[in-house]
């Protein structure tokens, strides 16, 4: 009895006292009350997470609330885990959470701090060893005082989406100074743009410093960290490096390694296979060429090897289809060739070979590969019957590629073919394909693609029950005949270009995005029911037969990025209804019948790039007010009935971006606009930078436009980065062309053929350093083409005729590719290739010499004292009137010395040569008769 009451006295003490021990103080759970009152909770945040701060609740003590650790001996709270919580809102410098000084490990990881910079507070945990903040989206400057925290061993500070967050390189190699201790270091995507220093902590077993805007060259020290797992450096674009030719100090660790778009220009080294412990090897897009070394046949832990995107070439090695541990081979995009050997291990999930030049026939061996989930031999050379048997035992296939090689897919056992439950992707652009039935299997599709293909009639009904999951559809280039309707409620591409269909135009569902119809028979009206796809970013309905108006409610869709109904045989007005808050970026409606001004409603579209008009019956002024649309590049009115001048305009800033205006075919009259071509920033600087324009959609979508160029009529794609066009030819301009043209640098294609405009070509234009295509034709320039013209080595094609220039033509590299018709209608040019002869190149006539208001009266003087001197030297002899001449110029100005006596040499021998050819012909007519 005595026994049992001490020990239950004992165990009830040990239980008070350690409780009274674990007991939260209350300033800390006050504390974490306060910094839980300044943070949001939302769901949408993160709707995979729980909120864990809902469990706090002061009638607990804050040791047992969710997320909340304390210390067994002195109960401070010194871990805080929050890690997907749902929380929203900002920590200010002031937060409570700064209270809790015994932190040794704070995760806030995948919560939404967008907007809230971190604190310099976070330095005042000195006791902190881990600061997870992965995917949490701070911002800003992130600041030195982070460095102070000397005992971090962990420290993740990677945003899940673009943000400015930025480490300063100061900072950065401060960092890596003083946290000496660390192990794990992951800040990828936090802008830092540093050289990568040399002080890495020798403990640093993970270093992820992917898409971080380093620069410079990778000290090879890094590849020699002693306990390195994994190393990151991925999508540094001005990295680069070499791999050391010699084993690597972390070999025996390495696990991970991805360098992907990062420079080596280098082949792939053989010390590759030391590294034996690799599971994942990511080399992609790293400018790497040569053949696969023989040593990564070391590397049979390698479960995931990236090496596609660069210029490796010969076969692929037998052994890379035997690693036993193989589960994902990326080498598509490369150069290997030859025929793929057979597949002799099932460990194989994914095989990613396209874009390469191999050839011969799909290996059989694949249908043993029964783990495979994803095939893709797309844009090869592959060749021979492939038949849809090959994947009946993958039982996991995802996704099968098989595009753009010379295969024909054949499924000789009709009806007991059946395509796995998992498959969702299935691509078989160009492979033949001539019949729909092996498709009746496929009822889980979220993308089909049978573009370029044998497909006629019609989609059969079963068809559209069977796909009702599809996403993207893409039966472009084929030879269907008709289609009703589109029965898909969740699909968002629908693409029929280049087919025979007829009658009325499908309506997509309300679900699509993207819904391309050109190129087919389509006659009728566009019914208004096309506005009910609220959702469309794309809507290509060009080279058709539709006709009546465009309905005004295509205005009101604010989704709508892509606009297409060029070539048709629409009329009416165009649409007035364009909304604020308009997403239009290309509207083209080119080659139809509409008539009417141009909206001041697309004044709304502050998205717009490219507006093309052209070839309708538009009739108004130009619409200057055009010029405040901030992004536009292009703007074709060609071929309508646009008249009067084009008057200067009041904005500070019109058609900043501007790179192709084409005004050809109208009735604008008045001068040139100088003053326009003083704005167009888009033509007057080359920017090797630019970037082709992105649509949602941009895989099926490329902008084009009909240009004249060269002479001739083209349409010209992917046109807004990189071609700059200037086109006002056949119009009614006169005066002079301005020089400040000469200030279009950028400039590929200037016409200004065909119009009324007098005086000379503009020295300047020898400035326009990028333009191919130059016609001036059909005007009434008059004096010589300048000298300048010969320093435009990017001149392929020049037109000059029909004008009134003369004296001779400029030689230079480009003059001789030109032919004569370039100048003919010019009865004062001489020279190649007009003539064989033109004496000196400087010579101009007196008509055309441009002299300064003190030399006019001398140099009349002086050249009609050249046609005396000339008669008296024909009359008493070539010595006595070159005498008199030279006696005459030693006297007065001699710098028409060389000018007259060569001239008069030229006249008086051109004489001689005709005397004597009217001699011979005299002594032929003699001898005849």
């Amino acid at each position: 009895m005595g026994l049992s009451f001490v020990f239950l006295a004992f165990f009830f003490c040990q239980l008070v006292c350690s409780s009274s021990i674990l007991v939260c103080p209350k300033h800390q759970s006050i504390s974490l009350v306060k910094f839980k009152e300044t943070l949001n909770v939302d769901p949408s945040a993160s709707p995979r997470c729980y909120p864990k701060t809902n469990s706090w609740n002061t009638s607990r003590d804050c040791c047992l609330w969710d997320g909340v650790i304390c210390d067994e001996m002195t109960g401070h709270v010194i871990e805080l885990d929050l890690s997907c919580s749902q929380l929203v809102g900002t920590i200010d410098s002031n937060s409570s959470l700064f209270q809790l000084t015994h932190l040794q490990r704070l995760n806030l990881s995948w919560n939404e701090f967008r907007g809230c910079h971190i604190s310099p507070e976070f330095g005042r945990f000195s006791s902190l060893t881990h600061l997870d903040f992965l995917n949490s989206n701070f911002s800003g400057q992130i600041p030195s005082e982070i460095s102070r925290l000397s005992r971090l061993e962990f420290f993740r500070l990677s945003p899940s989406s673009r943000t400015d967050l930025r480490l300063a390189a100061h900072d950065f190699k401060l960092l890596l100074q003083n946290l000496t201790q660390l192990r794990e270091l992951h800040l990828t995507s936090v802008n830092i743009s540093s050289t990568i220093p040399l002080n890495f902590s020798s403990h640093l077993t993970t270093l992820k410093l992917g898409g971080t805007g380093l620069y410079g060259i990778i000290a090879e020290s890094i590849f020699h960290l002693p306990n390195l797992e994994t190393l990151y450096l991925s999508s540094n674009y001005q990295l680069s490096g070499s791999f050391p030719k010699t084993k690597w100090n972390s070999s025996a660790s390495l696990m991970k390694l991805d360098l992907s778009r990062v420079n080596f220009s280098d082949n792939l080294p053989e010390s590759l296979g030391y590294l034996t412990s690799l599971n994942s090897l990511s080399l992609t897009n790293c400018n790497l060429r040569g053949l696969i070394p023989e040593s990564l046949s070391n590397l049979t832990r390698i479960q995931s090897l990236f090496l596609q995107d660069n210029s490796l070439n010969g076969t692929i090695p037998s052994w890379m289809f035997s690693l036993p541990s193989l589960r994902r081979l990326f080498l598509s995009n490369n150069h290997f060739s030859g025929q793929l050997e057979e597949f002799k291990t099932s460990s194989l999930e994914e095989i990613i070979l396209g874009s390469n030049q191999l050839q011969g026939h799909v290996p059989k061996s694949i249908q043993n590969v029964v783990n495979l989930t994803g095939l893709d031999l797309s844009n090869n050379n592959f060749s021979g019957n492939v038949d849809v048997s090959l994947f009946s035992n993958l039982k996991n296939l995802l996704g099968v590629v098989l595009s753009n090689n010379k295969i024909s897919l054949i499924n000789e056992n009709k009806g007991s073919f059946t395509w796995p439950e998992s498959l969702n992707v299935l691509l078989l652009a160009a492979c033949e394909v001539k019949e729909w039935e092996f498709l009746r299997s496929a009822k889980y599709l979220w993308e089909l693609d049978l573009s370029n293909n044998k497909l006629q009639g019609r989609i059969p009904d079963w068809a559209w029950s069977n796909w009702l999951s599809l996403i993207t559809l893409d039966i472009s280039n084929n030879m269907l005949t008709s289609i009703d309707s589109i029965p898909l409620l969740t699909i968002d591409t629908i693409d029929l270009r280049s087919n025979l269909l007829q009658g009325s135009l499908p309506i997509p569902p309300n679900s699509t995005r993207n819904f391309l119809i050109s190129d087919n028979n389509l006659s009728e009206e566009i019914p208004s029911s096309i506005c009910n796809s609220t959702s469309l970013f794309m809507l290509d309905l060009g080279r058709n037969n539709l006709k009546g108006a465009i309905p005004q409610c295509l205005g009101t869709i604010t989704t709508l990025e892509v606009l297409d109904m060029r070539h048709n045989n629409l009329s009416g007005n165009l649409p007035t209804t364009f909304s604020n808050g308009s997403s239009l970026r290309s509207l083209n409606l080119h080659g139809n019948k509409l008539e009417g001004k141009i909206p001041q409603s697309l004044a709304n579209c502050k998205e717009l790039q490219v507006l093309d008009l052209g070839d309708n019956h538009l009739v108004d002024t130009f619409p200057m007010w055009l010029g405040a649309l901030p992004k536009l590049k292009v703007l074709s009115l060609r071929a309508n009935k646009f008249h009067g001048s084009i008057q200067p305009s009041t904005m500070e800033t019109i058609f900043p971006e501007l790179q192709i205006i084409d005004l050809s075919q109208n009735a604008f009259s008045g001068n040139l606009p100088a003053s326009l071509f003083q704005h167009l920033k888009g033509m007057r600087t080359i920017d090797p930078s630019k970037e082709a324009p992105r649509y949602r959609g941009d895989t099926y979508y490329k902008d084009s436009i009909t240009v004249t160029t060269k002479g001739l009529v083209r349409e010209i794609v992917r046109i807004l980065y990189l071609y700059t066009a200037v086109d006002l030819s056949s119009n009614k301009f006169g005066g002079q062309i301005p020089s400040i043209m000469g200030d279009l640098i950028a400039l590929h294609v200037l016409n200004l053929s065909h119009n009324g405009l007098q005086g000379r070509i503009p020295p300047s234009f020898g400035d326009l350093s990028s333009v191919e295509s130059l016609d001036l034709s059909g005007n009434q320039l008059s004096g010589e083409i300048p000298q300048q013209l010969v320093s435009l080595t990017s001149l392929s094609f020049l037109n000059l005729s029909h004008n009134h220039l003369r004296g001779c033509i400029p030689q230079g590299p480009q003059s001789h590719t030109f032919e004569s018709n370039s100048y003919e209608g010019n009865d004062g040019l001489r020279g190649f290739p007009v003539s064989k002869s033109c004496g000196d190149d400087q010579v101009s006539d007196t008509n055309d010499t441009i002299s300064g208001p003190d030399d006019e009266e001398s140099d009349s003087e002086y050249w009609s004292d050249f046609w005396k001197a000339a008669l008296m030297g024909y009359g008493s002899g070539l010595c006595i009137g070159l005498s008199i001449l030279y006696f005459m110029l030693s006297t007065g100005n001699p710098k028409w010395l060389v000018r007259i006596i060569e001239d008069l040499e030229h006249n008086i021998m051109m004489r001689r040569r005709k005397k004597q050819r009217e001699q011979r012909n005299n002594r032929r007519r003699n001898n005849h008769f």
